[in-house]
């Protein structure tokens, strides 16, 4: 057994069990880091623009000249939520209202639905992925424990067929089998830290999201029964 006590030394001289595992959660927290920042940088822009816009919309006089403003302004999924439902609800009126035959509750019913249609995905846009962080959090422990588990069998394998034991003999391989469960926590940590703190953000841009929508459909509201 090696005896080269460094940590790639050890990584390098581990069973190819405990490499396979280390790997997998080498990759998963490279994957998780990937998403960690994603995830901060697409959140923190749509709370950012949600406020922009709340701002504009309470602030503006004529509703018309603020979806123009706003239909001609690239979006980026999952960036500008509030300002996609105000969109999506605002075309959906405009284009039922121009029928003389359909009564305000069949309006709002419409222009609703699509602002509904308009939340739910950019909800889905901005949880995406995180199912994967939670994934991780909570299996890392366990696949990074499998490794230290074969690692010191093998270890005490070792230390059974040798004639004299010693700590020399098996302290490597304990090294090894410990820098997987290292390596599962790594991954996992972060990941659930990261997960929470997103799940919540989430939660709460879509409590204004659905406060919006209450808002902006009493608004209409009025206006179809004008």
């Amino acid at each position: 057994m090696s005896t080269d006590l460094s940590i790639i030394g050890l990584i390098a001289g581990a069973s190819l069990l405990v490499q396979i595992v280390m790997l997998i959660l080498l990759i998963a927290s490279i994957l998780s880091w990937t998403i960690i920042f994603s995830r901060w940088k697409l959140l923190r822009k749509a709370e950012a623009n949600t406020k922009e816009f709340e701002d504009q919309f309470w602030s503006a006089d004529d509703l018309s000249d603020l979806y123009k403003k706003v239909s001609q302004v690239e979006k980026k999924p999952g960036e500008n939520g509030v300002e996609t439902i105000f969109e999506a609800g605002f075309r959906e009126f405009v284009r039922l209202r121009k029928d003389d035959d359909l009564t305000p509750k069949v309006i709002m019913e419409g222009v609703q639905r699509s602002m509904r249609v308009s939340i739910n995905r950019e909800i889905d846009i901005l949880e995406n992925h995180l199912p994967f962080l939670a994934t991780v959090g909570s299996t890392s422990p366990y696949i990074g424990l499998f490794g230290t588990v074969w690692g010191i069998m093998n270890s005490f394998r070792a230390l059974g067929n040798a004639k004299q034991a010693t700590l020399g003999m098996v302290a490597p391989g304990i090294a090894e089998a410990l820098i997987a469960t290292a390596m599962g926590l790594f991954a996992a940590i972060p990941a659930v830290m990261a997960y929470n703190k997103y799940i919540s953000q989430v939660e709460r841009l879509t409590g204004r999201y659905d406060a919006f929508y209450e808002e902006f459909s009493n608004i209409l509201q009025r206006q179809a029964h004008k």
